[in-house]
């Protein structure tokens, strides 16, 4: 399982702990008709990978989650015993069906379909059962929670970190189930992926601190407000000789922090900020859990210490190791590969979008004065403006010419 530090604090992961049923043919299949393959069980679960993930990296999180007294609960609650972390936060019960999927793979490792039992999830993680451990939310440095659960469970775990200023990571887990977020939006540092609505500049906008946007084969985009990064944590109790320290170590030495946002290109105000980071090349056995490595890996990281950029590539790098194994979490990750991998990401990520501040306060000036200003000519920040109308335009319009200018003159 690796070495696991002893960090003092411990995030909090609250969401489904799942057992999987992973089905592969191992022939084309035919409907109507039984199709040779092989069937294995497999321990799952967002939350419960991510926490895993975390684990494997030198973490020890704190799980809160809700399982029955069945063969799945069993399973599951053994296997969580055994990587020697805290089983306290989980909700055992007679009355409980442990979440169980099906997960059907076609010959390539992609999903081809899901039959999924989940609704205890929802049911038996609620509120009343989250807020038994609201000392150990306040004490997190970062609490992660996934849409499995009721809004009402989201909005309690949300409310309880606010009050202890504990950042929040949001776990979408799927289009249909990310709507949940609306009703916390403020409170979260959120993950998104591409099709998740509002666009992302408006969740930005309303609270969210930075949304990772996967993009699949083509990597991940890293978006966030520039006066909002991400704080980063400095455990004091990560021995020297900890998995997590060595972490530290390593990535601070491969992936030097500040590179990425240290150029020239970053200098002024700028207000919203994008980052691509590539994906890497990986030897596919099945798709699944590398999206909950990617969010394991970079928690891990920022708990390590690491700043956000260098957490993103350790979280990709995780990620890889997830797609080139049977299982939802690699059985170890060996920090060397880790690091190399991590290192390749971080050498090629790049700042693909910068809107100025200034942008932006024109835009408010647009929708304020109207016609007013038309004919007119704006100077902020040394740049001149020659204003035409903009009445009915909703996106910073061409008719905004910006000239360069020597004098700081207003209007």
């Amino acid at each position: 399982m690796g070495t696991i530090s002893d960090n003092g604090a411990e995030a909090v992961v609250i969401g489904g702990m799942v057992l999987d049923i992973n089905a592969t043919p191992s022939v084309a299949a035919n409907p109507r008709t039984t199709t040779p393959g092989k069937v294995v069980y497999t321990l799952g679960g967002v939350a419960r990978n991510v926490a895993e993930c975390m684990s494997k990296l030198g973490q020890k999180p704190y799980m809160i989650s809700a399982i029955g007294l069945d063969f799945p609960g069993n399973i599951l609650l053994e296997h969580w015993k055994s990587a020697g972390l805290s089983v306290d936060g989980i909700n055992r019960s007679q009355d409980i069906e442990t979440a169980v999927v099906c997960n059907i793979f076609d010959g390539k490792g992609e999903l081809a379909a899901v039959v999924a039992s989940v609704e205890a999830i929802e049911k038996f993680l609620t509120s009343e059962w989250i807020q038994k451990f609201k000392f150990n939310i306040c004490s997190a440095p970062i609490l992660m929670v996934d849409a499995n659960l009721s809004p009402a469970a989201l909005l309690a775990s949300c409310r309880m970190a606010v009050e202890c200023e504990t950042s929040v990571w949001f776990e979408p887990v799927s289009v249909a189930k990310s709507k949940k977020i609306v009703s916390i939006v403020k409170h979260l540092v959120a993950m998104a992926n591409a099709l998740l609505k509002p666009p992302t500049w408006a969740l930005l906008e309303n609270g969210i601190k930075v949304i990772i946007v996967t993009l699949g084969p083509d990597g991940v985009l890293l978006c966030f407000k520039a006066k909002n990064r991400v704080r980063k944590y400095d455990f004091k109790k990560n021995g020297p000789f900890s998995f997590s320290r060595k972490l530290y170590e390593a990535i601070n030495l491969s992936c030097p922090p500040n590179i990425i946002l240290g150029g020239s290109e970053l200098k002024g105000s700028y207000n919203n900020i994008a980052v691509h980071f590539p994906a890497l090349s990986a030897s596919v056995v099945r798709l699944t859990g590398a999206g909950d490595c990617l969010v394991g890996g970079t928690i891990a990281a920022l708990c390590a210490g690491l700043d956000l950029m260098q957490s993103v590539a350790v979280g990709i790098a995780a990620a890889k190791g997830a797609v080139e194994s049977e299982r939802n979490v690699p059985g170890e990750y060996e920090l060397s590969r880790i690091a190399d991998d991590a290192r390749r990401v971080y050498s090629q990520a790049r700042v693909v979008f910068c809107e100025s501040k200034i942008k932006l306060d024109l835009m408010s000036l647009a929708a304020v004065m109207g016609s007013k200003l038309t004919g007119k000519k704006i100077t902020i920040d040394r740049l001149t403006v020659a204003y035409e109308d903009l009445s009915g335009l909703t996106q910073f319009p061409e008719s905004l010419y910006l000239l360069e200018s020597i004098e700081n003159n207003a209007v």
